[in-house]
């Protein structure tokens, strides 16, 4: 086994290579770049400042000589061939450096270290309600299967699957925020958050967390809610488990010390995976309580050509996912020790 994972680990580098040549090659033949803005900006100022639109946009496309434009591609490297570009960025992500932003003018790298606790946060606070939540409701479902609580708690699960997490948010928004005024409407935190003390920021968080994290926890809980509950379902009914209650093993002892952890295996496999969805996040909640996530920023990012956060996000979800590839096998191999990775 221990062979297996240093081999999974040596297939780290050349997977993020591939990703990440496949994705900065793509962002040097899209078109609409950081060049292609600056134009679109000076042909809108141009045209604010009065004149017909057609010679406003003529009068901008030429404000820059040719040996501007040259000048801009030589500092965005366009100007290089695309495999010279990607090395030279490579030899700078290994030494920590991300580059600089286009849109914001900073190093890509400290917009990205403000956000991420942010989506760290909410990232694990999720995982950890999810899995609290679905497996013990998925076993009770299993055990009460067609019961009253079996058919009302699918259909709550089922509504929760079935709406969208931005429209819960809107519709807890509205709702807890603007006409109850329960809660805030927006932030991470309140405004007067550097004068409280330890506690009080804690509590502070937590307060202006409730919706958005009902909003994240109300459409992933209900996967693994019922894959907790078929799963067990399908191990109930299985051989060894009802040849352990046919030698006299109680019923509830059959389920949490023989088919409980044969259960769990379709969920630590899924675990790993979680690892890079934790900072992606949603950008759409994000966008409905005003949250400066990763999610928000990798998006914004994208539709105004920023290509070196974006590549940067690129960067931390890419070696999530590879590392939570490796962390899904190892959790199936503390939850089954008949798995025997070669």
């Amino acid at each position: 086994m221990t062979q297996y994972f240093i081999r999974r680990f040596l297939l780290i580098p050349p997977t993020f290579l591939g990703i990440t040549i496949m994705v900065f090659t793509i962002t040097r033949f899209v078109p609409g770049g950081p060049i292609e803005q600056m134009i679109a900006e000076a042909q809108m100022a141009s045209a604010q400042q009065g004149g017909s639109s057609s010679s406003s946009i003529e009068s901008a496309s030429g404000s820059l000589s040719e040996e501007q434009m040259q000048q801009l591609r030589e500092y965005y490297g366009f100007d290089k061939p695309v495999l010279v570009s990607y090395g030279e960025w490579l030899w700078k992500v290994l030494k920590f450096d991300l580059g600089d932003s286009t849109r914001f003018n900073e190093p890509v790298w400290d917009i990205i270290k403000e956000r991420l606790p942010i989506s760290a946060f909410y990232g694990i606070a999720t995982m950890l309600i999810t899995y609290l939540v679905s497996i013990p409701l998925g076993i009770f479902k299993a055990i009460k299967h067609n019961s009253v609580f079996d058919n009302l708690s699918s259909v709550v699960v089922f509504v929760g699957y079935a709406i969208p997490g931005y429209v819960v948010g809107i519709t807890l928004l509205y709702t807890f925020a603007s006409y109850f005024e329960w809660f805030p409407m927006e932030g991470f935190y309140s405004d007067d958050f550097e004068d409280l003390n330890g506690g009080q920021q804690i509590l502070d968080v937590l307060y202006h967390s409730v919706l958005p994290l009902t909003a994240y926890v109300m459409g992933s809980f209900a996967v693994m809610t019922f894959l907790m509950k078929n799963t067990l379902m399908d191990n109930l009914a299985a051989d060894y488990v009802r040849t352990a209650i046919a030698k006299g093993i109680p019923f509830r002892k059959a389920i949490f010390q023989h088919a409980l952890r044969n259960s769990l295996i379709p969920l630590a496999t899924h675990f790993g995976n979680n690892i890079s969805v934790i900072l992606a996040g949603s950008f759409l909640i994000e966008k409905i309580f005003n949250i400066n996530g990763l999610g928000l920023l990798g998006f914004e990012s994208l539709v105004t050509r920023d290509y070196p956060i974006v590549l940067g996000v690129l960067v931390i979800s890419a070696i999530l996912q590879l590392v939570g590839n490796i962390l899904s096998d190892f959790c199936v191999a503390l939850v089954d020790p008949r798995v025997q990775f070669q």
